[in-house]
């Protein structure tokens, strides 16, 4: 798959788990799959997925501990 149209599927999933969070998880996977799939073809991954990524990584460590009694 040429870089344009890995990164036109990359920014469709990213709008896409900005509209439904509730399926992020999921997303998310093809998320990473798709920048593998850059990362494979030794092509450069913008900044913005490396960012976007990461803050959804964070989100993940916070969903940790939610369901501990307090």
């Amino acid at each position: 798959m040429a870089f344009e149209d890995l990164k036109a599927a990359i920014d469709a999933l990213m709008a896409e788990i900005a509209e439904k969070p509730e399926d992020r998880h999921v997303l998310q996977e093809e998320l990473r799959e798709k920048i593998a799939e850059l990362e494979a073809l030794g092509l450069p991954v913008p900044e913005d997925y490396v960012k976007f990524m990461a803050k959804l990584s964070e989100d993940d460590a916070g969903d940790l501990f939610d369901n501990l009694p307090v």
